[in-house]
């Protein structure tokens, strides 16, 4: 039970660095010199991006944050189909990697080198979906990229996101862990989008193209 504890505990950190990766801080300060938190939304994920430094940068944002979620819970099976799994009761599994997906998430909108800030968890939370069940996940990328093409606002995107993963979990009657992930993610993610939400109520959110206005 120890080594299982310990392996398990390991993989959690694990999945908690990778989320906490800056990668949009970082590439504001190798690309432009500049703190990211400092423009825009303030938001260091990929949405910010394109608006502060651009198409290229943003998209290189985008697939590494969604790397980050999926190698977290990939992790985990890689280590349940090796011969480690034997001291890992198998009833754990679905726990484990619903914790380690979690971990991701909030490293990536709470992450260790940035005094606990970062981004709104949108990219992150969908690669965990990749590897968790890839069904929903192309269900919940479907929901979004239809709201995208109708209201070209991707906050509004992405909490369209965050309500569809929730309903797809039941709709495909997944395990009761990854329900619990989804309704937590979902509703964290929606949660991080506070600021969208007042300016989407107020009628200043900002479409794609669009600039946001320093400090908004």
């Amino acid at each position: 039970m120890a080594i299982s504890l310990v392996i398990s505990g390991v993989l959690i950190i694990i999945a908690y660095l990778l989320g906490s990766t800056p990668t949009g801080y970082l590439a504001g300060k190798y690309l432009q010199r500049i703190d990211i938190r400092e423009h825009g939304s303030g938001s260091t994920g990929a949405t910010n991006v394109l608006r502060t430094i651009g198409k290229k940068a943003a998209i290189a944002v985008l697939a590494i944050d969604l790397l980050k979620g999926s190698i977290a819970v990939l992790l985990v099976k890689i280590v349940y189909a090796s011969a480690i799994s034997e001291v890992l009761p198998i009833t754990w599994q679905p726990w484990l990697i619903t914790i380690t997906a979690l971990a991701a998430v909030i490293g990536h909108s709470k992450s260790v080198w940035l005094n606990f800030s970062g981004g709104k968890s949108v990219a992150t939370s969908l690669g965990v979906l990749l590897v968790m069940n890839l069904v929903v996940a192309l269900g919940t990328l479907a929901a979004f990229g239809v709201m995208l093409t109708i209201s070209r606002i991707v906050s509004l995107s992405s909490i369209t996101g965050a309500i569809a993963v929730i309903l797809l979990m039941i709709l495909f009657q997944q395990p009761t862990p990854y329900i619990i992930f989804a309704g937590l993610c979902g509703v964290y993610v929606i949660f991080r989008h506070q600021g969208n939400i007042r300016r989407l109520l107020a009628g200043t959110e900002p479409k794609i193209g669009q600039k946001l206005p320093e400090n908004a």
